[in-house]
């Protein structure tokens, strides 16, 4: 019987764990028998592959060999609850020590879960006792946020979970704080093994030099929140979600709360069922939201990173980053919300409007997770920047548009190439838009019976010329505002002007004849 067969099996026996989960709880045990008593040891496993559930039944399996306590941290309060909830499913009492929590009955628990600000506050005011805690649990352990707590607990194991061992700030580095890590099933072999979704991403190149990094590593929201609120940039989304994800359960990721509101005004005006959700939304309306957004087959909900942890919702069909984000850690958690399997799903939707897929690879690539603990820089110094990233960009034609040019065999233009060669022929710059028109005008024209129609194919080329202009400044490095606006108009009118001035030739040439009156 192949592994496969056999982790069907145990799903319809109903049983709690599976085999790879087994052996992650096996070898980490080995390593606790085996290491000091204040070993620092980091697990990874991806999104959707039970790290909860793992690290639920190390807990259960602890308590009961040994005579000491256990703490588990969270950085959020719904996964405090969750992970609560978990561990009293598999038969740990466990008390969460949040900041209302009365902790006159500590004694009475061997676990307990805490938030760690809140838990922070609790030690510093010494109103817990934790000179029995044995063994501690960092959920999301990627987080820099833990590292504070960690003179608390010099004589503890510390069991470190997480999806990405990549460190959230990089000048503190995992390799640091742990001693060793444990890499679990890749996102493949739980694909091929029906335990994740597929994912099926669809980029759509976006221009993203105008962003800016802060403090943090990543880019601001300030910057984010000027680029995707934009006109064009609504429209692309709009289109990229007609194109990729209609009908489908949605879920969009911005970078800034006003963004989403933008989204959610965009769709509710094209008359889509959707929602937005920020951490300014009560309990009460998130509930609703979330309610709604489960029971709505074709539901669009727009949020910010709010629910990049912590939430679960396996009917997810399309996952939209509308937004761009130099965390590979942030990139695997958003579209990891897309994953969950269904017995009618095996497959999902990822819509990348932020440079994100070219940036980092695809989601489930083969990543050398011990290389990029022991090496962070190593990885990060590897990953181009959104200059590089342009600089590689082609831009192909959606789908649709395509057809509409299916007499072409060949519809991309190299700009950059044509540069090159005419300054090699010491011809002014000037030409290569010249070439560049007559090559739209001769696409336009092949796929047409008269000049109506070529022009009116020529209005569809928008995107496919800005994005040769795009290309054209970089060459010849001049990119003001203004100026790129006017070359962007002026290639449009130049374009109208010639196909109204040679059509018929380029027609002639094209079929052998001339058009009809």
């Amino acid at each position: 019987m192949s592994v496969k067969t056999l982790e069907l099996q145990e799903r319809k026996e109903g049983k709690s764990l599976y085999s790879y989960q087994k052996g992650a709880i096996d070898k980490i045990f080995t390593c606790f028998e085996e290491a000091p008593e204040d070993f620092h040891l980091l697990y990874q496993l991806p999104t959707g592959g039970g790290k909860t559930v793992i690290f639920s039944e190390i807990v259960r399996q602890y308590l009961k060999h040994h005579k000491k306590q256990v703490l588990v941290m969270t950085h959020r309060i719904e996964l405090c609850r969750q992970t609560s909830r978990m561990l009293t499913e598999f038969g740990v009492t466990n008390k969460i020590v949040d900041s209302k929590a009365d902790l006159s009955d500590q004694k009475d628990f061997n676990c307990f879960v805490a938030m760690v600000e809140t838990l922070n506050n609790r030690l510093n005011d010494d109103k817990l006792d934790i000179s029995d805690i044995g063994l501690v649990i960092i959920d999301e352990a990627h987080y820099n946020s833990f590292t504070k707590l960690f003179k608390f607990f010099e004589k503890s194991f510390v069991l470190g979970v997480t999806a990405t061992p990549l460190s959230s700030n990089i000048n503190l580095p995992m390799k640091d704080n742990y001693n060793e890590l444990i890499v679990g099933e890749t996102i493949q072999s739980l694909i091929e093994n029906e335990f994740l979704a597929r994912a099926e991403i669809f980029s759509y190149n976006v221009g993203l030099t105008s962003l800016v990094v802060g403090a943090n590593g990543d880019y601001t929201v300030k910057s984010s929140e000027d680029l995707y609120t934009n006109t064009d940039m609504l429209t692309k989304l709009i289109q990229a979600y007609e194109e990729r994800c209609k009908n489908k359960k949605t879920l969009i990721f911005n970078n800034g709360i006003n963004t989403s509101l933008h989204v959610y005004d965009t769709f509710k005006r094209a008359g889509y069922p959707v929602a937005h959700l920020d951490n300014n939304n009560t309990k009460k309306e998130r509930k609703a939201i979330l309610k709604w957004f489960k029971e709505t087959p074709d539901a669009i909900l727009t949020s910010v990173s709010i629910l990049t942890t912590g939430f679960d919702e396996p009917t997810v069909d399309c996952i939209m980053l509308n937004r761009a984000t130099k965390s590979l850690t942030l990139y695997y958690q958003m579209i990891g919300r897309g994953s969950r399997i269904l017995k009618n799903k095996n497959t999902f939707t990822v819509v990348d409007l932020g440079n994100n897929l070219h940036r980092f690879g695809p989601w489930g690539s083969d990543l050398d997770w011990h290389k990029i603990f022991r090496s962070p820089n190593y990885y990060l110094d590897g990953v181009l920047s959104d200059e590089e990233l342009e600089n590689n960009f082609r831009y192909e034609m959606p789908d649709d548009l395509r057809e509409q040019f299916k007499k072409s065999e060949q519809v991309y233009f190299d700009i950059k190439k044509c540069y090159i060669d005419s300054i090699r022929a010491g011809e002014s710059s000037k030409v290569v838009l010249e070439r560049s028109i007559k090559h739209h005008a001769y696409i336009c024209t092949e796929n047409s019976e008269d000049l109506w129609d070529a022009l009116g194919l020529a209005k569809l080329l928008g995107d496919d010329i800005d994005y040769r202009i795009g290309r054209y400044t970089k060459c010849i490095s001049k990119s003001t505002y203004n100026f790129v606006q006017w070359l962007k108009d002026d290639y449009r009118k130049k374009l109208n002007a010639h196909l109204r001035s040679n059509f018929d030739e380029i027609f002639e040439e094209i079929n052998g004849f001339p058009p009809e009156d």
